[in-house]
């Protein structure tokens, strides 16, 4: 039942949609706001129908609306709409446990709220909740009787009767935006993060209860001055709490509460009641200084799995499933299980079927589905490769997720085995029309010899590519740096796009990418111009003797860690083999980074330590040290940055086009100043990939010659 035949599953991901090849053409920019953005998939209790979101992107008007979908998961009548935002963002979904209703969150009345709608007996959607802080992330209690969800409030009013804190963060906040004054005060680190200004406010779990057919105003079940939320999203797996089996308690991802959060990882699982009589946390994993999250109980509530890292400080150590028998008040009633420990894959999102536990973990360039029933190590493989996510089961055995490819955007699929095979329907079909146009080519995976390993390269040839031309090269070097390129979909840094622009695309997985061992990802720590860089240059030496490849028409691109290297490249011999650079929201000196950056813990464990006890590693590898080699091999650069991103300040972007500028070298400085690490507001993401095409165009010309 279930190791399932990759070559029968592969069928969404390579499969291509009449009419013929020759017949479609390359996709262009604007295709990227055309398409219906699937998300969030949840399956219903009985397994029959799937609640989904569906963004669309008003290029025109520069904004995008979110609604909720509803199909049948045997796929026999198409998916209907289930809400209209009316230009605004309906989301989140969730099933009662009855199966009946849906909660959801959406920004239709201004501030994000709850609501709750009845997708088979008709009507409007129903707002639950009115909290002037908002309402996010709900999520209904085992009985149905109750709703937990989350909102970001001041500590200094949370002990207070809710009608009284709400007010009081109301009057906050009416003034200080009424004010002409917008200083900022602080008086801890942690006061910012990505795009926005935290200062001290905490997010916090609220609960509403069953009352008279409507609910309860909102109980505090955490106040005090700590996140009962992780307050980064590098710790956050979707739901991070969850309520415990008799409804009566919430077990949760709490962010460090003493003082630390900008340096440390230690995220617990702490468990509350949901009286008003006792708001004491209990910490469930205290022993563990690493980060613990993303808790699930069992279907029949018996025991707890949730996600751990062992190394303290180190965003990107192994996840790990944890699992642990509890009580019904979800205490722990002995210790726990490492159920992944022999299995060398680090766990995205995971969920329980019966005793065993599905889960997404990045593999050889692609996402799959995984089983695990026991700490044996033995998986199976439950998808073919791609990009899989938002995983959900019914206990019929039904699955349902989301699955993308780098030749087609996330669509919402169903599988079960059955007495006959593998049933596999794709149930949204929300972009079959726009594909059925465009000429999607499929990547090549490529193996190249690094020093002790393989390296894993994808190579995307354009739309009407003949290997008789030679042909530019975009050699692309993805972000993280414990991240991959994978068999996926981005609407950022899309492959087709740039593939269907005239040019080969290359994307190398090096030193420190995911999905190929942890001892792979542990390699580019205190090292990025180290092996990294190595077995970039070794992949750009393959790509150079591919014999379709023009050597004097290729480039190379970055984000975050990407852009790095790029300003790695231009400082060092590597970049006279490149006709230009593309930088975006890249580190260019460690030293300025380390006291402008928002998550501390990320430099401190990369450096390994602070500047003042590691100077050396601040300075190795730092391209600022090297800024003379700018000017003396002046290869031309682009360089990107934007003034919300918190994670890359834009002093690095400034720091980046002074040396260019001062030596001469030509060079180019957009700025976005309304976006932060990504730029995601539509009007804003066609003008940088016009402005990223048109530098590629000047500098390394497209198309075969």
């Amino acid at each position: 039942m279930r190791l399932l035949p990759l070559a029968a599953l592969a069928f969404f991901t390579m499969t291509t949609d009449s009419p013929a090849a020759d017949k479609k053409r390359p996709m262009q920019i604007d295709d990227l706001f055309k398409f219906k953005r699937v998300a969030d998939p949840q399956i219903s209790p009985d397994g029959k129908h799937v609640v989904y979101q569906v963004t669309t992107v008003d290029l025109d008007g520069n904004k995008s609306s979110t609604a909720l979908y509803l199909a049948a998961t045997d796929g026999k009548t198409p998916p209907k709409q289930l809400t209209n935002p009316n230009g605004k963002k309906d989301a989140h979904p969730r099933w009662s446990p009855d199966g009946q209703t849906i909660l959801f969150e959406s920004t239709r009345s201004g501030t994000p709220q709850l609501y709750t709608i009845q997708p088979f007996a008709g009507g409007e959607a129903t707002k639950i909740t009115n909290i002037s802080t908002g309402a996010g992330t709900g999520l209904w209690s085992p009985d149905g009787k109750a709703i937990a969800f989350v909102s970001t409030v001041r500590p200094e009013f949370s002990e207070l009767p809710f009608a009284e804190a709400d007010k009081k963060n109301a009057e906050a906040d009416k003034a200080a935006d009424d004010n002409p004054v917008k200083a900022k005060t602080f008086t801890k680190l942690f006061y910012r993060h990505w795009d926005s200004y935290v200062e001290d406010k905490r997010g916090h779990l609220f609960v509403i209860t069953a009352k008279d057919g409507g609910w309860s105003e909102p109980h505090n079940c955490t106040p005090g001055d700590r996140d009962a939320y992780p307050n980064s999203t590098t710790f956050s797996v979707g739901d991070d709490f969850t309520f415990t089996p008799d409804s009566k308690h919430l077990v949760f991802a709490a962010a460090p509460g003493d003082g630390t959060e900008a340096w440390s990882t230690n995220y617990d699982l702490c468990r509350v009641t949901l009286d008003n009589k006792s708001t004491k946390w209990e910490t469930l994993t205290a022993d563990n200084k690493a980060a613990d999250n993303g808790p699930k109980f069992s279907p029949d509530g018996k025991k707890l799995a949730y996600r751990s890292q062992k190394r303290a400080g180190y965003e990107a150590d192994k996840w790990d499933i944890l699992v642990v028998d509890v009580k019904p008040d979800g205490t722990f009633a002995g210790k726990a299980t490492n159920l992944t420990e022999k299995a060398d894959v680090s766990v995205n999102e995971f969920c329980w079927f019966g005793k065993g536990i599905k889960f997404t973990a990045d593999k050889d360039g692609s996402t799959p589905i995984l089983e695990m029933v026991d700490s044996s190590g033995v998986l199976f493989q439950l998808s073919a490769p791609g990009q899989n996510s938002s995983v959900s089961v019914c206990p019929d055995g039904r699955v349902v997720f989301q699955a993308a490819a780098m030749n087609a955007p996330a669509e919402v699929y169903s599988f079960r085995v059955t007495d006959d095979g593998v049933e596999r329907i794709n149930l949204s079909k929300a972009n079959d029309t726009l594909l059925a146009e465009l000429d999607r080519p499929r990547p090549e995976s490529v193996k190249v010899k690094v020093e002790g390993a393989d390296m894993q390269m994808w190579v995307l040839k354009p739309p009407g590519f003949d290997d008789k031309k030679k042909w530019p090269v975009a050699y692309l070097v993805h972000g993280g740096p414990q991240g991959a390129w994978e068999d996926g979909w981005s609407f950022r840094w899309n492959p087709q796009v740039w593939a269907a622009q005239g040019y080969v695309v290359v994307m190398p997985n090096p030193r420190g990418s995911t999905g190929f061992g942890q001892k792979f990802v542990d390699e580019i720590s205190g090292d990025w111009g180290g092996k990294c860089y190595r077995d970039l240059v070794a992949g750009l030496d393959y790509v150079e003797k591919l014999p379709y490849v023009d050597k004097d028409r290729i480039a190379t691109a970055g984000a975050s860690f990407g852009g790095y290297m790029m300003n790695w490249f231009a400082v060092n011999d590597i970049s006279k083999r490149f006709k230009c650079l593309i930088t975006h929201c890249s580190v260019y000196n460690f030293e300025s980074m380390w006291g402008t950056t928002d998550e501390l813990w990320f430099d401190e464990w990369e450096h390994q330590g602070l500047p003042w006890e590691k100077p050396g590693s601040y300075s190795e590898f730092s391209p600022h040290k090297k800024a003379n080699k700018l000017g003396e091999y002046k290869t031309p650069m682009l360089v990107i940055h934007n003034d919300l991103d918190f994670r890359c300040p834009i002093g690095q972007g400034h720091e980046l086009f002074t040396a260019l500028q001062r030596q001469k070298v030509p060079s180019r400085f957009v700025n976005f100043p309304d976006e932060g690490h990504w730029v995601a507001k539509p009007k804003n993401s066609q003008h940088w990939h016009k402005e990223v095409f048109a530098w590629l165009t000047k500098y390394a010309p497209p198309g075969g010659k």
